[in-house]
């Protein structure tokens, strides 16, 4: 029986595996870096190197690598062994492990071939990864992986990892600002905190292998519903089948050995989908042990046979998956600064913090929008299993009262325990007294916001490098004005009402689901971007440019190089999509539509032949009235494959990357739509052994 205690962390370089194997001024300078930032000399980084090359090669390394986060949205690697030759002599034979400061510090990957957005041409290939000591090195299939940030030989950054890092250092300088007017000086440092929960599918991988929309996207571009689905809401907590529970035992083990604390496990609320859960850890790590966790998820699964299906909407009719971004920020000594707490201080302290986290939502709703932002995640904003595209706070009854009663000057009274605020204009707050809202984008759950729109597939570095840097920017704003302040907890008090007063339009503790809060959002202001395409540009909006630029987390050139990025991607993806529909619709279903009519037409024949009886009569005009329903249909879905085709065709022509998208969206997917609706109502009335893919009840209940 495995011992957990021991198999936890067991792959990686970590504080423990540090004090052990560093001398002690190494692991203090070590330390050091990790909590201020500060550049290793070329003596402690080789020692670290030397330290970290030996334990992984006890632990059975053979080759290291820089791992890093392209904006591919997904981890990239190159792989060199520890063999250094001894001598160079023909015939020697002789050879060593070596790993200087120098490799472990700076890499040089090719970086001409990942997206840029313009800021690489295709001849200009040199980029550097750098050693982010912040997250741990980790050994994975016998190759010590060393997290780093990516950029170019220019310095622009090129990766996900950079910017989130930039936003961490911006948020600590200023919530540390706020904190020392609030009498606290022994804090060091805040960090902003993340769990990501993690929904996936799981499928047959015989099956899914004879699928080719699965194997190109990630997602089936048609099938028809089947008798049953999600209705009896059975699967939802329910009873984990053998097999899946085979592969959540063997994910556990290699996740646990990561250090990657998995903690929950369950079945989600569509038939083959499930859900995993982390504890929380600061941001950069929890974004780095997120994407492991998605590449693992992949893996492992291969490995029962079955096939880990990420892709926000993989099957039409039933719910879509997401990933719960939930944030917060927590000092060095262990304070959550979004708990309420048990003194006045402290809960000024917190509704400071709230109140700064409203005003950035809803001044940079735009950004929340954008980080959830892809073409596989349209599918499932606002289709009634996940928040809408508009961006609102649910913050629960109590607490909103309390807000509304100090913007009306008034005391409120709440019929729960409550905490004394000890400022004449702050009435009682009420203490961990919140529903959950599974409607809301960003919901206040008693000590954290659970971002709920990211969708299944995408890194968190975006959603909590915009986050950081909005939230930051606002308590900057507050922290001018309250040093500036004669007396201080007056004008806090004052911040909190007229924050109030000019956000609350952000906050909605009803169902977002319904066209009343549509429409009731519209009257409110509120964007509601329903597509990426509509998203994206937002990015350029100068306000956003301004953010961004003015903290040190992306300048401009490097936001019109993500905006360009992620148009390009929004374009490609729905591309592929369109021709691999064309592809299925030509060579798979037309044909078996075609065959199966002609069944149906030669029996018509063949009973007609015998005479008209009664007892061939109904079965003749069936055979003759489905054979032509089913011609009538398989010419409709010709003409949609040939209207899409063209419309693909025109799509290519545009040159501008924003306008295309826009032309994809507005109606190459209206097409893509016109034909699903012909194959899936084919699929309903061809033979069975006709039909060239597995269905939808094939792969959603065979597992």
């Amino acid at each position: 029986m495995t011992n957990i205690p021991e198999l936890f962390a067991s792959k990686v370089f970590s504080d423990t595996v540090m004090r052990q194997r560093l001398p002690k001024d190494v692991y203090r300078e070590m330390k050091k870096t990790i909590k201020t930032g500060a550049r290793l000399n070329p003596e402690v980084a080789n020692a670290v190197a030397t330290a970290m090359r030996d334990w992984a090669i006890d632990n059975g390394a053979t080759h290291f690598t820089h791992w890093f986060q392209p904006m591919t949205g997904i981890t990239a690697e190159k792989h060199d062994s520890f063999l250094t030759p001894l001598d160079r002599q023909p015939g020697e034979g002789r050879v060593l492990m070596e790993f200087s400061g120098k490799a472990l510090i700076q890499g040089e990957p090719d970086a001409s071939s990942f997206p840029s957005g313009g800021l690489r041409a295709t001849f200009e290939a040199r980029g550097y990864t750098a050693w982010d000591p912040t997250s741990p090195a980790f050994i994975k299939e016998d190759t010590l992986c060393i997290p780093t940030a990516f950029c170019s030989y220019s310095g622009e950054v090129l990766d996900k990892k950079t910017p989130l890092l930039r936003s961490m250092q911006v948020i600590n300088k200023q919530a540390l600002r706020i904190l020392r007017l609030f009498g606290n000086h022994e804090a060091l440092q805040v960090t902003t905190t993340v769990g990501a929960e993690q929904e996936y599918f799981l499928i047959d991988r015989g099956l899914r292998d004879k699928r080719p929309d699965l194997l190109l996207t990630g997602r089936t571009l048609l099938g028809a519903r089947p008798p049953k689905g999600q209705e009896l809401e059975d699967h939802y907590f329910g009873a984990i089948k053998t097999r899946v529970k085979a592969f959540m035992k063997d994910l556990d083990r290699e996740l646990w050995a990561l250090g990657i604390l998995s903690k929950t496990e369950h079945n989600e609320v569509a038939p083959a989908q499930h859900e995993i859960a982390p504890e929380y850890t600061t941001a950069n790590v929890a974004c780095d042990q997120n994407q492991l966790t998605m590449e693992l998820l992949k893996k492992v699964a291969e490995r029962h046979h079955l096939v880990c299906l990420l892709h926000e909407k993989p099957f039409a009719g039933v719910n879509g998956s997401g990933k719960h971004n939930n944030w917060s920020m927590g000092t060095n000594l262990g304070e959550n600064l979004l708990e309420p707490g048990e003194s006045p201080q402290e809960n000024l302290q917190f509704l400071i913090f709230l109140s700064a986290i409203i005003k950035a939502v809803d001044e940079y709703a735009d950004l929340l929008r954008i980080s959830c932002a892809t073409a596989g995640n349209d599918h499932r904003l606002g289709a009634f299993e996940a928040p809408p595209a508009i961006m609102s706070i649910f913050l629960g009854d109590e607490l909103t009262a309390v807000l509304e009663a100090m913007e009306a000057g008034e005391l409120h009274e709440s019929g729960h325990s409550v905490l004394k605020t000890g400022v004449r204009v702050l009435p009682p707050l009420p203490k961990d007294n919140t529903d959950r809202n599974r409607t809301a984008p960003f919901a206040f759950t008693g000590n954290k916001f659970e971002f709920r729109a990211l969708g299944s597939a995408q890194s968190i570095a975006c959603a909590n490098m915009l986050l950081n840097t909005a939230v930051a920017e606002v308590l900057m704003r507050f922290a001018d004005r309250l040093e500036a302040a004669a007396d201080f907890e007056s004008e806090v008090g004052r911040v909190i009402v007229e924050t109030y007063k000019a956000h609350k339009r952000i906050i909605f503790n009803g169902n977002s689901y319904t066209e009343e809060w549509t429409a009731e959002a519209a009257r409110r202001g509120l964007d509601n971007h329903r597509t990426t395409a509509e998203a994206l540009p937002r990015y350029m909006d100068d306000k956003n440019v301004a953010l961004l630029s003015k903290h040190g987390v992306l300048t401009r050139k490097e936001i019109e190089s993500r905006t360009e990025v992620l148009l390009d991607n929004y374009v490609k993806v729905l591309s592929i999509e369109a021709q691999t529909m064309i592809s299925m619709a030509r060579t798979g279903i037309l044909p078996a539509a075609s065959a199966f009519a002609a069944r149906l037409s030669r029996a018509a024949l063949d009973m007609r032949k015998l005479g008209k009886k009664a007892e061939t009569e109904l079965p003749a005009r069936y055979e003759e009235e489905t054979a032509q329903t089913v011609s009538a249909l398989a010419d409709a879905l010709y003409a949609s494959a040939n209207a899409l085709e063209a419309a693909l065709e025109q799509a290519r022509k545009i040159g501008d990357t924003a306008e295309a998208a826009r032309y994809i969206g507005d109606t190459v997917v209206p097409f893509m739509n016109d034909a699903r609706t012909r194959a899936d109502a084919l699929e309903t009335l061809v033979a069975a052994e006709l039909w060239p893919y597995p269905t939808y009840g094939d792969l959603l209940f065979r597992v």
